[in-house]
This record gives C-alpha cells, sequence and structure tokens, in this order.
C-alpha cells in the first residue's frame, strides 16, 4: 500500500519527535541542564512542524530555526533541537532552488554558532567546524536528491513523449495499410463495375464475370482487413496472428489487376526464399500501390512487374508504357501512396526510385536489403 506524501511525512515528525524527546533524557548525563516541561514543549514544537515539511518547506524551515533559537537561548542542550532543523535543510535543498536553499544552509551555520556562545564551548574550533561542516553535508545530500527527482521527471516526460510518437507512427502504419488494401481493391472493383455496366445489355457473359471479379476481389479486402484487425488484436493480447500478404502472392495480384482491364506481365529472376515479414510485406505493398496507380492514372496502360532475388537483397520494379499525368500520381490521394511507398523502404534499409521514363510511362524500382542468401540464381520465369 503506497502513503501519501503527507500522511509519510506526518509519521516521520512523530518519529523524530520521539527520537528528540528520548534524546532529552540524557542531558543530565551529558553534563547538561536537565530539560524541564517548558523546554519539552520547545522540542516539540520544533520537530512537529515536520509533519508538513514537502507542502510548505521554506516556511516549516523558518519557524524550526526560530523555535530552535528559542530553545537554544533559554539555556537548553542544543543537540536535542538540532535534529529537526538539520532535515528542514535538507528538505529546502531538495526541493528548492540553490538561491533560496543556500541561505537556509548559512542560517543554519549561524545558528549552530549562537549556540556555542551560549553554551559557552571551550572548542570553537570545532563548533566552527560542525557549523560549517554539517548544513555543507545536508546542503550538498538534498541538492543530488533534488536535481535527481528532476532527471526522474525529465525521463518520465522523455518517454510520455517517445509513447505518443510511437503512437502517431503506428497511426500512420495502420494507415498506410489500409490505404494499399482499400485503395487497391476498390480500384479493382471500380473498373469492373464500369465494365459490368456498360456490357449489361449486349454480353451478359462478360458482364457476369466482371460481376465475379467484384465478388472476388471484395472478398480478399475483407480478408486482408480481418488479418490486419486480427495483428493489431494480437499486438495486445499475444493471441498468433494470420500472416500478412507477401511476394508469394504476386501472381494472385496480377490477375486481379488484369481483369481489372491492365494487362500486367510478372517477371520473377532468381530462386524464390523466405525473407523477413517486413521485407515481405513491404515489397508487396509497393507493387501493390505502383499497380494501383496505373489503373487509376494510366488508362489504357499495360505495366510488367519484375521481381529479382538476389544473395543479399531483393528488388521489384514496375513499369508502365502510359501516358497519365505524372503529378497525378506523385499526389496520389492524399500523401499515402509514393511517400508511403518510400516510408517504408526507409524503415526497411532499402532504396526506392520513382519517376517517368525518358521512353514514356511511369517506374517504380525499389530495392530491400535481405540477410538470407539464394542457393543459386534460377532461370527467368515469365507469366
Amino acid at each position: 500500500m503506497r502513503i501519501r506524501p503527507l500522511v509519510g511525512d506526518m509519521l516521520f515528525a512523530v518519529a523524530l519527535t520521539t527520537v528528540a524527546v528520548t534524546l532529552g533524557a540524557e542531558a543530565a548525563r551529558q553534563g547538561q541542564r536537565p530539560l524541564d516541561a517548558a523546554a519539552y514543549a520547545l522540542v516539540l514544537l520544533v520537530h512537529l512542524p515536520l509533519a508538513f515539511r514537502s507542502q510548505a518547506p521554506v516556511t516549516v524551515c523558518g519557524l524550526m530555526y526560530g523555535t530552535w533559537a528559542v530553545y537554544i537561548g533559554a539555556g537548553n542542550w542544543p543537540v536535542v533541537g538540532s535534529i529537526g532543523p538539520m532535515l528542514a535543510l535538507y528538505t529546502v535543498a531538495s526541493l528548492r532552488p540553490p538561491r533560496v536553499s543556500v541561505p537556509c544552509a548559512v542560517l543554519l551555520g549561524g545558528i549552530w554558532i549562537y549556540a556555542g556562545a551560549v553554551s559557552h564551548a571551550d572548542s570553537w574550533a570545532s563548533v566552527a567546524g560542525q557549523a560549517l561542516v554539517y548544513p555543507a553535508v545536508l546542503w550538498r545530500f538534498g541538492v543530488v536528491a533534488r536535481r535527481s527527482a528532476e532527471l526522474t521527471r525529465q525521463l518520465r516526460r522523455e518517454q510520455a513523449e517517445r509513447a505518443r510518437r510511437e503512437v502517431a507512427e503506428e497511426r500512420g502504419r495502420i494507415a498506410r495499410e489500409l490505404h494499399d488494401v482499400v485503395a487497391h481493391h476498390m480500384s479493382v472493383i471500380s473498373v469492373q463495375t464500369g465494365l459490368a455496366r456498360f456490357v449489361f445489355d449486349t454480353d451478359r457473359e462478360t458482364a457476369r464475370a466482371a460481376l465475379g471479379t467484384i465478388d472476388a476481389t471484395g472478398k480478399e479486402a475483407l480478408e486482408e482487413l480481418r488479418r490486419m484487425l486480427t495483428v493489431l488484436r494480437a499486438a495486445g493480447d499475444g493471441a498468433p496472428a494470420s500472416p500478412m500478404p507477401g511476394l508469394a502472392r504476386l501472381g494472385d495480384m496480377a490477375e486481379r489487376v488484369r481483369a481489372g482491364g491492365v494487362p500486367v506481365t510478372l517477371t520473377v529472376e532468381g530462386t524464390p526464399r523466405p525473407l523477413a515479414p517486413g521485407i515481405d510485406l513491404c515489397a508487396y505493398r509497393v507493387v501493390q500501390e505502383a499497380l494501383t496507380n496505373v489503373m487509376k492514372h494510366a488508362p489504357g496502360a499495360s505495366a510488367e512487374v519484375r521481381l529479382t532475388y538476389e544473395p543479399h537483397q531483393v528488388s521489384v520494379a514496375v513499369t508502365d508504357d502510359g501516358q497519365g499525368v505524372v503529378s497525378d500520381r506523385v499526389r496520389s490521394d492524399g500523401g499515402h501512396g509514393l511517400i508511403g511507398m518510400r516510408e517504408r523502404a526507409k524503415l526497411y534499409g532499402g532504396r526506392i526510385s520513382t519517376g517517368p521514363q525518358d521512353q514514356g510511362g511511369f517506374a517504380v524500382r525499389l530495392t530491400l536489403p535481405t540477410s538470407a542468401r539464394a542457393d543459386a540464381q534460377g532461370d527467368h520465369t515469365v507469366t
């Protein structure tokens, strides 16, 4: 159970007051004047304000210094009343800046010298040493505690800021995933819907095929969205997540885009091999976004997807021969398109280039480093 600061200070004040009262009983044995009722009352007044030391450290310190000075002036043994004022100085140094705590330390040293004068101390060197060392040590301990508390607060602020950044980055990642999933599939559905409407009365077979493509594309979009939600839930409850799509499904993507009216050629070079999930998904999404842009901004164009497995990297290139407006592709629906590609590539240490080709059309080329080595380079495979 966590004790509230005020309750803890009250308990601490009671404990120190008890120690001081117990020490007062030793005054006669130490050759000092025994404490009477008034002296014990002053001992209580010196120490009990410690219960509020965290709420008003400077006020408490001043009150305790004044009461201790009165106690000393009455000819009582100074040591009995010294515990509380020393703790008050530490508290001020741990909670207030040096411009406040240093005068409190100097004042404590002055009261210590005053106590030596009132008690007619035999060794002024000892009194002066105590007046200098005790306040300096207590002040230093308090300053260290204050700096440690400030560093702790700063660390918590940085951790909170880092958490906010991570949340923002995660939201951006989810937004890119949603864009990639929805934009691609909705582009196919839009094209097929237009085709079905155009030939509905004249070519029922073509219209039926278009509706079939719409149905299959919609189901695949829902499947990917469910998979994404499963991944997000797994991050919170530790449940196993279904794998996200990867390069092994490029053939399905190409078929879907062909059904949307864009001739696509898929070429795979090298020996396919398993890749890290993040790299696999990154390459898949870049190809998906590039083909979506072809469908949206280069009507009538044909496209080529070239996937190359190399010993230390994998690269994909999506080129087309369309005459669409390049600026439309660069904008790509509010900034989640080509910008999202670059962010994905940067996240996995890859390189990406996008832009028009000299001979016409547009090209997207991505290279991602991999840790695996290909066993051998295979023949070109064209579908």
